[in-house]
């Protein structure tokens, strides 16, 4: 018996419809190798706005919130002084751009070496050692051999890269003074051979997504041309067809409507003889709206850019928002901010922190500024947020607390700076010092506890029957609005008809109808004269409280810190949740809160004011 040889195949065909054989319509569709030429590139670029925003706006996205240096508050000062001196921003933008639009770019860390081909060592580099920084496309930066080193730092990639200088001379450099910026990445370098001065680098962002780029602007063309045609007169003229060719009959059919065009055009009127028939055709425009997006959604698709980003308008349907979209986009963002530009930039990110400040501490690093804008609203939760962590941090006072206060305050101060929660909080801290820094000494500490307790025993002897504590009672803190007229015209500009009296406003600091010994709260200074004042901008939401009170809240350390305080000498206030505000009215009237337009300015308050707790407090409100 012969061997029997089956062949097997993993597909479905049929010979009737022709599906799978070689007849197959779908058989004949295949991939071709893309090739842009340069001077196709750049007329895309610039001939087109939607090359230019898929190449622009990446690049503009991954260096527009820039990076938040972790150092000292000095070291941080010189850095981000050294980064505007070499505009490092504005040329990674600039090699971002031409990378993905040529499909490579890089920034040339000069340092003054003699010999560019040797490697940069950046921890011989000292203060002011990094001269200048150039941007280079591939198109002046050209790739050297391939390094075939599987050890190697640069395996695959080139082992040095050839600059033309202006006497005509050739300059090979060292890849590591190079920031290298790659567009598309290219499958292999081996297949790199066909790419003329494309040799060495990666491919243009515009390559994969040109075919749709093409369909798109076809369409929205096409579109435009339609708009032209939409409507038709046809006129039906007897015996047109036996008369053509008939110079003077033509003439005269000429004159004839043109006469007839003009008049309509005049009156509204057409003039036509009984025996011509009138007739018009409008062509239908519907739908070609959704054909257009279709294509752009496509294009979006294509350039992973959401489309509320690449044209710049709100999403639409019902319950749309574009979050998510926006939500992925930006983590894409941070995916290339962390996978591309920061291995590229490492060496030369030594290389400006030695520069800088003339060494290199260990300490020193950055992190991506998120790309998300957060509300004033959001703000301020997330400020309230951190205000409540910290508060448990710190514990209740009785010397349990898990994070040392003179700690925590330090890190708060600094998450607040880098966040922005706080304008002002800044310039504050120069003026006025810290927390540790404004901390006595132990050694004031031990003398100012001397000449209490000598205090006491004085007392003490003169009067041994009194007692030593005050009567616990209800408390009631707040602080008065000193420029109250201010908020009040803010409020009455924003449509409220009526506001509270200047002399009402207010900011409550602690309101505990539990009994406590007043005498331990001791007083809160913030300046000499004990006022506070809360500098302009910052988070500012307008809300309605209760059953209609209207309030400006805002941020304020010193009001969190102290009601806090309070709460340790066992206040209890009958909100946990507090947040600083003001009520300015009870009336809202026909006034949409949502829109309305928080106070800005800068809120004064007089020294802190002591009270019990009235229960029927809400029975002296009038408003004016």
């Amino acid at each position: 018996m012969g061997n029997v040889i089956t062949f097997v195949r993993d597909g479905l065909m049929s010979l009737a419809s022709r599906m799978g054989t070689d007849r197959d319509k779908a058989a004949t569709t295949f991939y071709s190798q893309p090739i842009l030429s340069d001077e196709q590139i750049i007329a895309a670029y610039r001939g087109s706005w939607l090359p230019r925003k898929i190449i622009d706006i990446p690049a503009l996205d991954s260096c527009r919130k820039w990076r938040n240096w972790q150092a000292d508050e000095k070291q941080i000062e010189a850095i981000e002084a050294e980064e505007t001196r070499l505009n490092v921003k504005g040329k990674l933008l600039e090699a971002s751009k031409k990378a993905r639009l040529f499909g490579g770019a890089a920034l040339l860390i000069g340092t003054g070496d003699p010999n560019p081909s040797l490697p940069l060592e950046p921890e011989k580099l000292g203060k002011d050692g990094l001269q200048y920084l150039t941007v280079m496309t591939r198109r002046h930066l050209g790739a050297g051999e391939i390094d075939r080193d599987v050890s190697s730092e640069w395996y695959g990639k080139p082992k040095y890269y050839m600059v033309n200088m202006a006497d005509g001379t050739q300059v090979n450099v060292h890849p590591s003074r190079l920031v290298i910026l790659n567009g598309a990445m290219a499958p292999d370098i081996d297949f790199s051979f066909d790419m003329g001065n494309g040799w060495g680098w990666g491919e243009s962002v515009l390559t994969a997504t040109l075919d749709a780029i093409k369909n798109s602007d076809s369409t929205a063309g096409n579109i435009a041309s339609l708009i032209f045609e939409a409507k038709i007169d046809i006129i039906k003229v007897p015996q047109f067809s036996a008369n053509i060719g008939n110079q003077a009959y033509e003439d005269a059919v000429l004159r004839r409507y043109r006469l007839a065009n003009t008049i309509k055009g005049v009156n509204g009127t057409l003039i036509l003889d009984s025996e011509e028939e009138y007739d018009s055709k409008s062509a239908s425009l519907g739908g070609l709206t959704d054909i257009l997006m279709g294509f752009m959604q496509i294009v979006a698709g294509a350039a992973d850019i959401p489309v509320t980003r690449l044209l710049g308008q709100s999403p639409a349907g019902m319950n749309a928002t574009g979050d998510s979209d926006m939500k992925n986009y930006h983590d894409r963002i941070q995916s290339m901010q962390e996978l591309d530009y920061a291995p590229a930039m490492s060496r030369l990110d030594e290389c400006i922190i030695r520069s800088a400040t003339g060494k290199r501490d260990d300490a020193v690093h950055y992190t991506w500024a998120p790309l998300e804008q957060m509300s004033e609203k959001e703000r301020a939760d997330i400020f309230n947020t951190k205000a409540t962590a910290a508060r448990t941090l710190v514990g209740t006072g009785t010397g349990q607390e898990i994070i040392p206060r003179n700690a925590l305050s330090e890190a708060l101060v600094n998450a607040f700076v880098e966040d922005g929660s706080l304008p002002g909080l800044e310039a504050a801290i120069e003026q006025f010092g810290t927390l540790e820094e404004n901390q006595p000494s132990e050694e004031e500490i031990a003398a100012a506890a001397a000449a209490q307790q000598g205090q006491n025993q004085q007392r003490n002897s003169k009067q041994p029957q009194q007692a030593q504590d005050a009567e616990p009672k209800s408390l009631y803190v707040s602080r008065k609005v000193t420029n109250a007229a201010d908020i009040i015209a803010w409020a009455k500009g924003q449509g409220f008809a009526t506001t509270l009296p200047p002399d009402d406003l207010h900011v409550t600091v602690m309101y505990s109808p539990t009994a406590v010994d007043w005498m331990q709260a001791g007083q809160d200074t913030w300046n000499d004269d004990g006022t506070l004042m809360i500098p302009p901008g910052g988070p500012r939401v307008v809300s309605q409280f209760g059953q209609g009170a209207i309030v400006i809240e805002f941020a304020s350390a010193a009001l969190s810190w102290r009601h806090e305080e309070l709460k340790r000498i066992g206040a209890q206030p009958t909100y946990p949740q507090y947040s600083p505000h003001i009520t300015f009215t009870y009336q809202p009237g026909d006034v949409d809160i949502d829109n309305v337009e928080p106070y800005r300015g800068a809120i004064e308050f007089g020294p802190e004011l002591f009270a019990e707790v009235k229960s029927d407090w809400a029975e002296g409100i009038t408003e004016e």
